[in-house]
């Protein structure tokens, strides 16, 4: 995979700190923003990216890559991710994915019709410690509830309760607690059970954007919450829990760094499967392997995942 990188925020600078741990990935282009060049620059030189833009067309027109990976702030995922996908790139999209399902149907008609291959980077559900999780559903069965848990917070809180809105809590760039860090609890969700019957949002609001909330998923057979806070504080422990037993996970979601178990009557059990010492390496061995092999089934297993979990977000976000 021949991987141009859009964006040079956070997440940019957590993926090129491994990026070198990924096999039969070439860090080809990076593009930022004008405003950004000098972070690009420095980027450029630390991490031996050949080529750096200011501009994306020029990335779209490099043809030494073959991958665009959008890295930058919600609101802009899918006008990017189009023009990629038009320029007849592969597509690694950040979480979360893009607004509406239809935006999201659009970039997959266009993927499809020039035999492309498009892919969200949520990294949970790629982990070890996720498929335990997954593999052990049944031991615990049935399961009736379900408490998720991502609390962090945020080393921008501070200067946005000072009036500093960055774009993680700026509504006009698609910014909230639902959307940073509620997105890795529901694709823990709705990848162990799928959509659910409704769909409940009850936010903190704090000018004009959700700092924190409770997502409320109800079952037939199960409810799920889903807390989702940039304005606190918490350890976070997470649980699954079933007539015959639970399920832990500790720590954030979005790392799965220990999970549990526990049947009733017995001890319990504390492991970390995880292969990497990095929450991004393993998602991104996959997506390489995924479009280095042309891959489409996982492809489209991958977005009917996708594509499910954003009509429940959606939902949600028509409630703040």
């Amino acid at each position: 995979m021949k991987l141009g990188i859009i964006g040079s925020g956070k997440i940019v600078h957590d993926f090129l700190s491994i990026a070198n741990q990924i096999p039969h990935l070439d860090l080809t282009a990076l593009s930022t923003t004008k405003r950004s060049h000098q972070i690009g620059l420095e980027l450029q030189k630390q991490y031996h990216i050949s080529n750096l833009y200011d501009d994306n067309n020029n990335l779209f027109n490099d043809s030494n890559v073959d991958t665009v990976y959008v890295a930058v702030p919600n609101s802009l995922h899918f006008s990017i991710a189009k023009a990629a996908l038009e320029a007849g790139k592969n597509v690694i999209c950040e979480k979360p994915f893009v607004a509406t399902i239809d935006e999201a149907r659009e970039l997959k008609k266009i993927a499809d019709k020039n035999q492309l291959i498009i892919v969200e980077a949520i990294t949970n559900i790629y982990l070890e410690n996720f498929k335990f999780i997954e593999d052990n559903l049944t031991k615990i069965a049935p399961i009736h509830i379900v408490n998720l848990n991502y609390t962090q917070y945020s080393s921008r809180y501070d200067a946005f309760l000072e009036g500093d809105i960055q774009p993680a809590f700026d509504p006009k760039k698609d910014g909230g607690a639902l959307m940073d860090l509620g997105i890795y609890n529901l694709h823990i969700i709705v990848k162990l059970f799928g959509k659910p019957n409704s769909v409940k949002y009850f936010p903190t609001i704090q000018k004009n954007i959700d700092t924190s909330g409770i997502l409320h998923l109800s079952y037939s057979d199960k409810q799920a919450n889903s807390i989702a806070a940039k304005d606190s504080f918490s350890p976070n422990v997470s649980t699954i829990e079933g007539e015959k037993g639970a399920l832990i996970i500790y720590g954030h979601p979005n790392e799965m760094p220990k999970v549990g178990i526990q049947l009733r009557g017995k001890d319990l059990e504390v492991i970390n499967h995880n292969k990497y010492s990095h929450r991004m390496i393993a998602e991104f061995i996959e997506f390489t392997k995924i479009i280095d092999q042309h891959n489409f089934m996982a492809v489209d297993k991958a977005f009917t995942h996708s594509l499910n979990t954003l009509a429940v977000l959606q939902e949600a976000k028509s409630q703040r």
